[in-house]
């Protein structure tokens, strides 16, 4: 790791949200210490004249293999030709500015370990594995006709069906045993899968309860698919720490978040990215139909999360050629948050959802030196992190990509 000092910059912690002016100097990958006039030494230094920096961003839900919106045809598709998609995926969303993402089904251990080791470039990797789903739920990619599903660890996909207290239990341990930073459940329909309604809730509460203790026996947490009111209310009540999507939710639901500190992963670029071009991408017209059930009712919900005082976690949950769209989320989020709650939602508040407060997020001395220097101002136009192309600098580890 080599040092780097960032001189005459405008730092943006999200956690105060006020600019201070001054320098940052990184060393071994960390922050080291920021202030005015830090002395330089025999360190690599760069003059950003004003330039906004700001920690680089998570992204709470992303899916790095999903090569195609077709996710029923993974599971045929050769385990290294989709490990090198996702190569290619991590590595544009670096170029994004997201220096870590939380993969919500379908990377592994070996993905993770690579980007670590330094194989190939990218964001740090936190994984699930496969997502756990019950017969006929939203991780089973399986039409009606079809009868085998192949749930053989080598073939790619996103779910993994287990049916009953005994098998989810035996699931999680599994997915906990290969490394898992977290577990993810399907708790109830949704738009990319074959046989099951959106409305529909998913999983027993008695299996629910297995998969929350089985996951908090080993220090992890475990996030939930979930639309309606229904499922999200009672996926919160039997523990689950993050509801992703969310977008039918209620006043109760509200509630719940607060009560219980659970955090929200709204995702409201892939319902207009999968309206504008999903089928150009793989869905499946029958999926595609059911895009309308959600899309409308996303930024409703949002803005009701908000307004209750929810934790609110950065998402986009993009499929196949539509990665690209990744930071449309911040103007999508801009029409009823404000920017420094948009940024903390990609920043600080992320964070803290997956355990990383102080590592990750953050300006203060001791965190991973992740950083963007922007060429704007995020607090007065949240449209500056979703232009990629006003971003002067993305910096991973201390070093510029």
């Amino acid at each position: 790791m080599s040092s780097l000092l960032l001189r005459n910059a405008r730092l943006l912690d999200p956690a105060a949200g006020e600019y201070v002016e001054g320098d940052l100097r990184c060393a071994d990958g960390r922050i080291v210490e920021t202030g005015s006039g830090l002395k330089a030494g025999d360190v690599r230094t760069i003059d950003v004249q004003g330039g906004v920096v700001v920690p680089g961003l998570v992204d709470a839900h992303v899916h790095v293999t999903a090569s195609t919106a077709d996710l029923g045809s993974l599971p045929a598709q050769s385990p290294s030709y989709v490990a090198a998609h996702g190569m290619n995926t991590m590595g544009r969303m670096l170029e994004r500015g997201f220096t870590t993402v939380r993969d919500a089904s379908g990377a592994d251990f070996g993905l993770a370990d690579a980007q670590a080791e330094g194989l190939f470039r990218g964001p740090r990797l936190l994984f699930c594995g496969r997502a756990l789903s019950q017969t006929g739920g939203h991780g089973d990619s399986r039409g009606r006709g079809t009868n085998r599903h192949d749930d053989h660890p080598c073939c790619a996909g996103l779910g993994r069906i287990a049916d009953g207290v005994d098998a989810v239990r035996a699931a999680a341990r599994d997915e906990l045993r290969k490394g898992a930073h977290h577990l993810k459940v399907m708790a109830s329909g949704g738009v990319a899968s074959p046989t099951d309604r959106i409305d529909s809730v998913q999983y027993s509460a008695e299996e629910l309860r297995a998969i929350v203790e089985e996951a908090e026996g080993a220090n992890r947490y475990v996030a939930a698919h979930a639309y309606t009111a229904r499922a999200v209310n009672r996926a919160l009540e039997l523990g689950i720490r993050s509801i992703e999507h969310g977008n039918l939710l209620d006043d109760r639901s509200v509630e719940l978040f607060l009560e219980h500190d659970a955090f929200l992963v709204p995702t409201l670029v892939t319902y207009w990215a999968l309206k504008e071009e999903g089928r150009e991408h793989g869905l499946p017209e029958s999926s595609w139909r059911k895009v309308d059930e959600v899309l409308g009712a996303g930024l409703e919900a949002l803005e009701r999360a908000a307004r209750g005082g929810v934790k609110i976690v950065y998402g986009s949950d993009l499929l196949g050629g539509m990665h690209r769209h990744q930071n449309h989320e911040f103007r999508l989020r801009g029409e009823v948050q404000r920017p420094l709650d948009v940024l903390r939602s990609a920043t600080s508040v992320a964070a803290e959802l997956v355990g990383m407060t102080g590592e990750i997020g953050t300006l203060a001395p001791g965190a991973h030196a992740d950083l963007l220097v922007l060429d704007g101002d995020p607090l007065a136009d949240i449209g500056v992190l979703a232009s990629p192309e006003r971003f002067r600098a993305v910096i991973q580890g201390g070093l510029p990509v």
